[in-house]
Protein backbone atom coordinates (compact mmCIF):
# COMPACT_ATOMS: atom_id res chain seq x y z
CA UNK A 1 0.00 0.00 0.00
CA UNK A 2 1.46 3.34 -1.01
CA UNK A 3 2.59 5.51 1.88
CA UNK A 4 1.69 8.55 -0.24
CA UNK A 5 -2.05 7.86 -0.60
CA UNK A 6 -2.98 10.48 1.98
CA UNK A 7 -0.84 13.17 0.32
CA UNK A 8 -2.12 12.19 -3.13
CA UNK A 9 -5.70 12.81 -2.06
CA UNK A 10 -5.12 15.54 0.51
CA UNK A 11 -6.63 18.34 -1.58
CA UNK A 12 -9.74 16.27 -2.23
CA UNK A 13 -10.04 15.57 1.51
CA UNK A 14 -9.67 19.24 2.39
CA UNK A 15 -12.23 20.36 -0.23
CA UNK A 16 -14.72 17.74 0.94
CA UNK A 17 -14.29 18.63 4.61
CA UNK A 18 -14.56 22.33 3.76
CA UNK A 19 -17.80 21.89 1.84
CA UNK A 20 -19.35 19.87 4.67
CA UNK A 21 -18.18 22.21 7.43
CA UNK A 22 -18.11 25.60 5.71
CA UNK A 23 -14.93 26.59 7.55
CA UNK A 24 -11.34 26.36 6.29
CA UNK A 25 -9.81 26.15 9.76
CA UNK A 26 -12.13 23.40 10.95
CA UNK A 27 -11.66 21.54 7.66
CA UNK A 28 -7.90 21.61 8.17
CA UNK A 29 -8.33 20.17 11.69
CA UNK A 30 -10.46 17.35 10.28
CA UNK A 31 -7.88 16.60 7.59
CA UNK A 32 -5.14 16.39 10.24
CA UNK A 33 -7.27 13.98 12.27
CA UNK A 34 -7.83 11.96 9.10
CA UNK A 35 -4.06 11.67 8.77
CA UNK A 36 -3.86 10.30 12.33
CA UNK A 37 -6.67 7.80 11.70
CA UNK A 38 -5.10 6.74 8.39
CA UNK A 39 -1.91 5.78 10.18
CA UNK A 40 -3.94 3.49 12.41
CA UNK A 41 -5.50 1.63 9.47
CA UNK A 42 -4.20 -1.82 8.47
CA UNK A 43 -3.39 -0.81 4.92
CA UNK A 44 -2.84 -4.36 3.73
CA UNK A 45 -6.60 -4.81 4.13
CA UNK A 46 -7.49 -1.65 2.17
CA UNK A 47 -8.01 -2.21 -1.55
CA UNK A 48 -9.14 1.36 -2.29
CA UNK A 49 -7.18 3.99 -0.31
CA UNK A 50 -9.12 6.91 -1.80
CA UNK A 51 -12.48 5.45 -0.75
CA UNK A 52 -11.16 4.66 2.70
CA UNK A 53 -9.80 8.17 3.20
CA UNK A 54 -13.00 9.79 1.93
CA UNK A 55 -15.03 7.63 4.34
CA UNK A 56 -12.84 8.72 7.26
CA UNK A 57 -12.88 12.44 6.43
CA UNK A 58 -16.63 12.51 5.74
CA UNK A 59 -17.55 10.88 9.02
CA UNK A 60 -15.12 13.06 10.96
CA UNK A 61 -16.49 16.18 9.26
CA UNK A 62 -20.08 15.22 10.07
CA UNK A 63 -19.16 14.62 13.72
CA UNK A 64 -17.28 17.93 13.90
CA UNK A 65 -20.16 19.73 12.22
CA UNK A 66 -22.57 18.42 14.85
CA UNK A 67 -20.24 19.56 17.65
CA UNK A 68 -19.68 23.02 16.18
CA UNK A 69 -23.37 23.68 15.59
CA UNK A 70 -24.27 22.46 19.06
CA UNK A 71 -21.82 24.87 20.67
CA UNK A 72 -22.54 27.84 18.38
CA UNK A 73 -24.67 30.85 19.31
CA UNK A 74 -27.56 31.20 16.86
CA UNK A 75 -27.73 29.89 13.27
CA UNK A 76 -24.49 28.69 11.69
CA UNK A 77 -23.70 29.79 8.14
CA UNK A 78 -20.55 29.00 6.12
CA UNK A 79 -17.48 31.18 6.29
CA UNK A 80 -16.92 33.23 3.11
CA UNK A 81 -13.42 33.05 1.63
CA UNK A 82 -11.97 35.75 -0.58
CA UNK A 83 -8.77 37.66 -1.12
CA UNK A 84 -5.11 36.58 -1.24
CA UNK A 85 -4.59 35.38 2.36
CA UNK A 86 -6.01 31.90 1.91
CA UNK A 87 -4.93 28.46 2.95
CA UNK A 88 -2.75 26.92 0.18
CA UNK A 89 -5.06 23.90 0.04
CA UNK A 90 -7.90 26.19 -1.02
CA UNK A 91 -6.01 27.39 -4.07
CA UNK A 92 -5.88 23.97 -5.72
CA UNK A 93 -8.11 23.77 -8.77
CA UNK A 94 -11.14 21.54 -8.24
CA UNK A 95 -13.14 19.68 -10.85
CA UNK A 96 -16.26 21.42 -9.58
CA UNK A 97 -16.89 23.95 -6.87
CA UNK A 98 -20.04 24.57 -4.87
CA UNK A 99 -20.77 28.28 -5.13
CA UNK A 100 -20.92 30.06 -1.80
CA UNK A 101 -24.58 30.97 -2.21
CA UNK A 102 -25.44 27.30 -2.73
CA UNK A 103 -23.35 26.28 0.29
CA UNK A 104 -25.47 28.65 2.36
CA UNK A 105 -28.68 27.16 0.96
CA UNK A 106 -27.43 23.67 1.84
CA UNK A 107 -27.39 24.69 5.52
CA UNK A 108 -31.16 24.20 5.62
CA UNK A 109 -30.75 20.51 4.71
CA UNK A 110 -30.09 17.70 7.13
CA UNK A 111 -26.39 16.84 7.60
CA UNK A 112 -26.81 13.58 5.65
CA UNK A 113 -28.63 15.32 2.78
CA UNK A 114 -25.86 17.91 2.62
CA UNK A 115 -23.11 15.27 2.66
CA UNK A 116 -24.82 13.12 0.02
CA UNK A 117 -25.36 16.13 -2.25
CA UNK A 118 -21.74 17.28 -1.93
CA UNK A 119 -20.31 13.80 -2.51
CA UNK A 120 -22.52 13.16 -5.55
CA UNK A 121 -22.93 16.57 -7.19
CA UNK A 122 -19.59 18.22 -6.46
CA UNK A 123 -17.25 15.23 -6.37
CA UNK A 124 -19.01 12.71 -8.58
CA UNK A 125 -19.20 9.77 -6.19
CA UNK A 126 -21.77 7.13 -7.25
CA UNK A 127 -24.68 6.34 -4.94
CA UNK A 128 -23.29 2.90 -4.11
CA UNK A 129 -20.01 4.39 -2.86
CA UNK A 130 -21.80 7.16 -0.94
CA UNK A 131 -23.90 4.46 0.71
CA UNK A 132 -20.75 2.84 2.09
CA UNK A 133 -19.36 6.19 3.21
CA UNK A 134 -22.54 7.20 5.05
CA UNK A 135 -23.44 3.68 6.17
CA UNK A 136 -26.80 3.85 4.42
CA UNK A 137 -28.45 1.81 1.67
CA UNK A 138 -28.07 2.95 -1.96
CA UNK A 139 -31.83 3.53 -2.09
CA UNK A 140 -31.66 5.78 0.99
CA UNK A 141 -28.77 7.72 -0.56
CA UNK A 142 -30.73 8.25 -3.78
CA UNK A 143 -33.56 9.73 -1.70
CA UNK A 144 -31.10 11.99 0.14
CA UNK A 145 -29.56 13.31 -3.07
CA UNK A 146 -32.97 13.69 -4.75
CA UNK A 147 -34.33 15.82 -1.88
CA UNK A 148 -31.16 17.89 -1.73
CA UNK A 149 -31.08 18.44 -5.51
CA UNK A 150 -34.73 19.53 -5.56
CA UNK A 151 -34.07 21.93 -2.69
CA UNK A 152 -31.08 23.48 -4.45
CA UNK A 153 -32.72 23.69 -7.88
CA UNK A 154 -35.69 25.54 -6.42
CA UNK A 155 -33.30 28.24 -5.16
CA UNK A 156 -30.81 28.43 -8.03
CA UNK A 157 -31.59 30.69 -11.00
CA UNK A 158 -30.79 28.34 -13.90
CA UNK A 159 -31.29 30.44 -17.02
CA UNK A 160 -30.04 33.83 -18.13
CA UNK A 161 -33.43 35.49 -17.77
CA UNK A 162 -33.94 33.96 -14.32
CA UNK A 163 -30.50 35.07 -13.16
CA UNK A 164 -31.04 38.62 -14.43
CA UNK A 165 -34.42 38.90 -12.72
CA UNK A 166 -33.11 37.40 -9.48
CA UNK A 167 -30.12 39.75 -9.50
CA UNK A 168 -32.35 42.78 -10.06
CA UNK A 169 -34.65 41.75 -7.20
CA UNK A 170 -31.68 41.11 -4.90
CA UNK A 171 -30.22 44.52 -5.71
CA UNK A 172 -33.55 46.21 -4.97
CA UNK A 173 -33.66 44.36 -1.65
CA UNK A 174 -30.13 45.35 -0.69
CA UNK A 175 -30.62 48.99 -1.68
CA UNK A 176 -33.73 49.15 0.53
CA UNK A 177 -32.03 47.30 3.39
CA UNK A 178 -28.96 49.54 3.35
CA UNK A 179 -31.15 52.62 3.08
CA UNK A 180 -33.14 51.54 6.13
CA UNK A 181 -36.40 51.97 4.21
CA UNK A 182 -39.05 49.68 5.66
CA UNK A 183 -41.69 50.53 2.97
CA UNK A 184 -39.22 49.77 0.17
CA UNK A 185 -38.17 46.54 1.86
CA UNK A 186 -41.79 45.46 2.18
CA UNK A 187 -42.22 45.92 -1.58
CA UNK A 188 -39.42 43.51 -2.48
CA UNK A 189 -39.93 40.87 0.23
CA UNK A 190 -42.32 37.94 -0.18
CA UNK A 191 -44.99 37.90 2.56
CA UNK A 192 -43.60 34.66 4.03
CA UNK A 193 -39.91 35.56 3.62
CA UNK A 194 -37.48 33.91 6.06
CA UNK A 195 -34.30 35.55 7.36
CA UNK A 196 -31.41 33.62 8.94
CA UNK A 197 -28.54 35.62 10.41
CA UNK A 198 -25.23 34.33 11.72
CA UNK A 199 -23.80 36.67 14.33
CA UNK A 200 -22.12 33.97 16.41
CA UNK A 201 -22.85 35.96 19.56
CA UNK A 202 -20.32 38.56 18.37
CA UNK A 203 -22.71 41.16 16.96
CA UNK A 204 -26.40 41.98 16.79
CA UNK A 205 -28.26 39.21 14.98
CA UNK A 206 -31.40 37.14 15.38
CA UNK A 207 -30.78 33.91 17.29
CA UNK A 208 -33.55 32.11 15.40
CA UNK A 209 -34.97 32.33 11.87
CA UNK A 210 -37.28 35.32 11.44
CA UNK A 211 -40.35 34.87 9.25
CA UNK A 212 -42.69 37.40 7.66
CA UNK A 213 -41.99 40.50 5.58
CA UNK A 214 -42.90 42.92 8.36
CA UNK A 215 -40.57 41.38 10.95
CA UNK A 216 -37.75 40.84 8.46
CA UNK A 217 -37.92 44.38 7.08
CA UNK A 218 -37.82 45.93 10.54
CA UNK A 219 -34.85 43.80 11.59
CA UNK A 220 -32.88 44.49 8.39
CA UNK A 221 -33.54 48.21 8.69
CA UNK A 222 -32.18 48.19 12.26
CA UNK A 223 -28.93 46.37 11.51
CA UNK A 224 -27.93 48.34 8.38
CA UNK A 225 -24.63 50.26 8.80
CA UNK A 226 -25.10 53.85 9.95
CA UNK A 227 -22.97 56.88 9.06
CA UNK A 228 -20.56 54.79 6.97
CA UNK A 229 -19.42 54.71 3.36
CA UNK A 230 -20.87 51.46 2.05
CA UNK A 231 -19.37 49.39 -0.76
CA UNK A 232 -21.08 46.32 -2.22
CA UNK A 233 -19.39 43.59 -4.24
CA UNK A 234 -21.68 41.09 -5.96
CA UNK A 235 -20.51 37.55 -6.62
CA UNK A 236 -20.49 36.18 -10.16
CA UNK A 237 -20.67 32.54 -9.01
CA UNK A 238 -23.49 30.17 -9.81
CA UNK A 239 -26.30 30.14 -7.28
CA UNK A 240 -28.48 32.75 -5.55
CA UNK A 241 -27.32 36.39 -5.75
CA UNK A 242 -24.64 36.98 -3.12
CA UNK A 243 -23.21 40.30 -1.97
CA UNK A 244 -20.27 41.21 0.24
CA UNK A 245 -20.96 44.47 2.06
CA UNK A 246 -18.17 46.72 3.34
CA UNK A 247 -18.58 49.72 5.65
CA UNK A 248 -15.75 52.26 5.51
CA UNK A 249 -13.63 49.62 3.75
CA UNK A 250 -14.13 46.96 6.42
CA UNK A 251 -16.12 43.74 5.98
CA UNK A 252 -19.60 44.23 7.37
CA UNK A 253 -21.72 41.33 6.11
CA UNK A 254 -22.30 38.79 3.37
CA UNK A 255 -25.89 38.50 2.20
CA UNK A 256 -27.45 35.76 0.10
CA UNK A 257 -30.89 36.53 -1.36
CA UNK A 258 -33.04 33.71 -2.71
CA UNK A 259 -35.73 35.02 -5.06
CA UNK A 260 -39.10 33.29 -5.25
CA UNK A 261 -40.71 31.70 -8.29
CA UNK A 262 -42.24 35.00 -9.39
CA UNK A 263 -38.72 36.35 -9.94
CA UNK A 264 -39.58 39.68 -8.30
CA UNK A 265 -39.58 39.13 -4.55
CA UNK A 266 -37.02 37.77 -2.15
CA UNK A 267 -38.25 34.65 -0.33
CA UNK A 268 -35.17 33.79 1.76
CA UNK A 269 -32.33 35.90 3.13
CA UNK A 270 -29.13 34.63 4.72
CA UNK A 271 -26.85 37.13 6.46
CA UNK A 272 -23.35 36.39 7.73
CA UNK A 273 -22.53 39.09 10.28
CA UNK A 274 -20.07 37.31 12.59
CA UNK A 275 -16.87 39.38 12.22
CA UNK A 276 -14.74 36.29 12.88
CA UNK A 277 -16.09 34.79 9.64
CA UNK A 278 -15.49 37.90 7.54
CA UNK A 279 -11.76 38.41 8.09
CA UNK A 280 -10.79 36.98 4.69
CA UNK A 281 -12.97 39.35 2.70
CA UNK A 282 -11.32 42.15 0.76
CA UNK A 283 -12.92 45.00 -1.15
Amino acid sequence: MSQDAFHTHRNLLFSLAHDILGSAGDAEDVVQETWVRWHGVDRDRVDNPRACLVRIVTRLALDERDRLHHEYTGPWLPEPASGPARDPAEDVARAQTIAYGLMVVLETLSPLERAAFILHEAFGFPHTEIARILDRSPAAVRQLTHRARAHVQARRPRFGTQRAAAQAAAERFLDAALGGSIPHLMEVLAPDVTLRTDGGGRTRAALRPVTGSDRVSRLRARVAPVDAEVTVRWSTEDGPPTAAVFADGRPYAVLVAVVGEDGNRVSEVYGILNPDKLTRLTV
